[in-house]
């Protein structure tokens, strides 16, 4: 297994808290998911992308936690705009993730406000460098889900 850098590791329980009282912090969003083993409900902010009128999220930094428990469970509750919408999740397969990287996601950071697309870039440049340079390697080694409303 793998885990997210530090700095994402040290800023995720403020980043919760700041999510969970409403604070917009561009497509960042909660996803709760019951854990594979315990059963218990785990809740981790991730990037949601809306695009053509489907949610994807990545396992930017591979196969962390909350990976493997959406996998598992093929269902989680995510947080849009202050309440919580239950979400069947759909793992791309691996030709499917690698159009997404190469096609669907960059057109989607294009879109975002600069703020939040230098900081994209940025984090993944340093965690995730092929998210945006190597489509075919990041379909291999970063999962993508599709959420839809249950």
């Amino acid at each position: 297994m793998t885990t997210a850098p530090a700095v994402v590791r040290a800023s995720n329980p403020l980043t919760r808290r700041l999510l969970r009282v409403g604070l917009p912090m561009g497509p960042n969003r909660l996803l709760t998911v019951v854990g594979r083993s315990t059963g218990i409900a785990r809740t981790a902010p991730v990037a949601v992308a809306e695009i053509d009128g489907s949610w994807f999220v990545i396992g930017a930094y591979g196969e962390v936690h909350w990976v493997r428990n959406l996998r598992a469970a093929g269902r989680a509750t995510i947080r849009l705009d202050g309440r919580d919408v239950p979400v069947t999740a759909r793992e791309l397969a691996h030709p499917e993730a690698v159009r997404f990287f190469r096609d669907a996601l960059p057109a989607y950071a294009a879109r975002l406000p600069w703020l939040f697309r230098f900081g994209v870039r940025a984090l993944f440049r340093v965690a995730a460098p092929e998210i945006f340079t190597d489509p075919e390697r990041a379909a291999t080694t970063r999962p993508v889900f599709e959420l839809r409303a249950a």
